[in-house]
């Protein structure tokens, strides 16, 4: 991927602070507003800002994240879909997404689960509202902040009555956590999103996809049960229902929160201790650069941005983009 010979100082109203990363579709800073707001700004690739389709997919994914609105999902602060680089700033979440958690710390307990579980519900049903299907909800899409999960990456939503532009025999999203009907090229709705959300459960209790990953995935997710044996006994069911295969025999969402909270009548201690700490690092690192900053340190140039604060962008970086769809892309367009 062609990297930039600098990066910018500043997108639109924001001061770089520093590089978060970079993958397939671009680059992810941290910035900051001119009131010393932290913004994470993703900002497309030359070579992508030059194909057509993928600015009105970009601006896509800009209008389905700003039509959404709720306490579990991380808000559109500002975006400039027609600049040179196209770019989108959401706010700052200073928590880990749920895989680096599990990946570090390992599964979560069940009780946390269930609260989890109600946020990304609650998120959903904000989603749904907003006449919009996520499409890609996965664990790294899932951010754990001190209040609760958020829900990020709009990249490969559906909003209803907006015609997709995927095109016919391309199939988009992460195969471990899509809906049967996804991986089929069917028609995509509200079902498919909790299909998604049972195998993030999965995850989160186990470590692990309901289907596992690998070649093979695609056809255990259509063709296969899941394995559940890691589920705790208490939550067993009500996640088989979700990762059923056809979208009707799956719970609505209200069905879906209540279940999760009947049996914890006192809400269970948010956020896991773990997770906890990993924040209080993060805070304590955005701490320091604001201080740095007040006192002169840095100013107008970016500065260094430690590792517990990357993961946060990755993402953010590739909206639901396959490699193989972004390395056709540039190859159509060549080097802008």
């Amino acid at each position: 991927m062609r990297t930039p010979v600098s990066d910018p100082l500043k997108i639109g109203p924001y001061r770089i602070v520093g590089r978060l990363g970079s993958g397939g579709m671009g680059w992810v800073y941290l910035g900051r507003s001119p009131a010393g707001r932290e913004v994470a700004v993703k900002v497309v690739r030359a070579e992508l800002a030059a194909e057509s389709e993928f600015r009105e997919r970009f601006a896509r994914e800009v209008a389905a994240a700003r039509v959404v609105s709720g306490a579990y999902t991380a808000a559109v602060v500002d975006a400039d879909t027609q600049a040179e680089l196209p770019w989108l700033a959401t706010m700052y979440v200073p928590g880990p997404s749920l895989a680096e958690a599990v990946r570090t710390d390992g599964p979560l307990p069940e009780p946390q689960v269930r609260q989890l579980g109600a946020g990304l519900v609650e998120a959903l049903q904000a989603i749904h509202a907003a006449r919009v299907v996520h499409r890609d909800l996965k664990p790294a899409n899932v951010l754990l902040a001190s209040d609760g999960p958020r829900v990020i990456d709009f990249g490969i939503s559906r909003v209803d009555g907006v015609p997709g532009l995927t095109q016919t025999g391309i199939v988009v999203g992460t195969p471990p956590f899509m809906s049967p009907e996804q991986i089929k090229g069917a028609k995509v709705g509200p079902p498919s999103d909790v299909f998604s959300l049972g195998g993030v459960l999965v995850f989160a209790l186990s470590g692990r996809p309901p289907f596992g990953s690998g070649d093979a995935v695609r056809f255990r997710v259509v063709q296969s049960e899941p394995e559940l044996d890691a589920v705790p006994q208490g939550t067993r069911e009500l996640i088989a229902r979700c990762l059923a295969k056809r979208p009707e025999d799956r719970p609505q969402l209200d069905e879906l929160l209540a279940a999760l909270l009947e049996e914890t009548p006192k809400p269970a201690s948010w956020p896991p201790p773990t997770v906890a700490h990993s924040i209080k690092v993060r805070t304590s690192d955005l701490a320091d650069r604001r201080r740095a900053a007040a006192a002169g340190r840095g100013a107008g140039t970016s500065v260094s941005v430690p590792s517990c604060l990357l993961l946060h962008a990755q993402a953010l970086l590739d909206a639901g983009l396959t490699d193989a769809m972004v390395a056709e892309a540039v190859g159509r367009g060549g080097d802008a």
